[in-house]
């Protein structure tokens, strides 16, 4: 792809870069999760936690009160990817896809 049809379709690749990012970067918090402790000053953990703490909430809000954390992450990676589906079928129901 060139750097002219990735600005044609920006309107598609931001927001689907953007849940990418969350995605990955909550994967990501999983990961560390299992090595790190909760309340760590490690700045890269809190990086992880800082930025995935919207997605991790609003995840919370509908997932049971009684599941651990690492549940509610891996739901929000889940969600995530389905939101990023539901993104392209959005695009594809318009015709506004990026073409190969």
């Amino acid at each position: 792809m060139t750097g002219s049809a990735l600005f044609s379709y920006w309107y598609f690749h931001l927001p689907n870069f953007i849940l990418a990012a969350l995605m990955y970067t909550l994967l990501g918090r999983v990961l560390l999760g299992v090595i790190v402790q909760p309340h760590s000053s490690n700045y890269i953990w809190r990086f992880f936690c800082r930025i995935t703490d919207p997605v991790v909430a609003a995840v919370a809000l509908v997932t049971p009160k009684a599941c651990v954390p690492v549940i509610v992450w891996l739901f929000g990676v889940v969600w995530l990817f389905w939101l990023r589906v539901g993104l392209l079928l959005v695009f594809f129901a318009f015709n506004a896809v990026p073409k190969p």
